[in-house]
């Protein structure tokens, strides 16, 4: 299986992920554990990666800076295939600081693309290529091993 199909495999299941769990929470009070845990069983089985609400995997990869927040979803395809993470932060412009974390670890800028209230980059280093996303408090961060 190819690197790009499983990272978008993982991306659609980290989607769905969100959309369940938004609506189980909507509907409990407190689901708890037993939410995250069904969403994230659900998610790997999918996948063949691993999936976690709260945390990164354990995988991934320490030379990535992550921004502070909270961790919606952080899903991993298995070994160095790719990583997905969803981030909340109370940052005033997440997406500026992530690309202030990913270029003073040494990473550089491929590309990027604004438009209406969101924003987009694609930054690199010798070992990988972080796509990093966001709109208001929302950042989502795609990693994935250089070929």
């Amino acid at each position: 299986m190819s690197t790009s199909h499983t990272v978008s495999r993982a991306a659609i299941a980290v989607a769905i992920a969100g959309i369940t769990a938004s609506l189980f929470s909507a509907c409990f009070p407190n689901p708890g554990d037993l939410v995250n845990r069904g969403v994230e069983e659900a998610i790997e089985g999918a996948t063949g990666g691993d999936v976690s609400l709260g945390e990164l995997p354990a995988d991934f990869p320490t030379s990535v800076p992550i921004i502070d927040g909270d961790i919606t979803v952080a899903a991993g395809a298995g070994g160095a295939e790719g990583w997905v993470v969803v981030i909340t932060s109370t940052t005033a412009d997440p997406v500026a600081e992530a690309v202030s974390e990913l270029q003073a670890a040494g990473f550089s800028e491929d590309t990027s693309v604004s438009a209406g209230g969101t924003g987009a980059v694609v930054y690199s280093n010798a070992e990988y290529l972080v796509f990093v996303a966001g709109e208001g408090e929302t950042v989502s961060y795609t990693v994935t091993a250089k070929p």
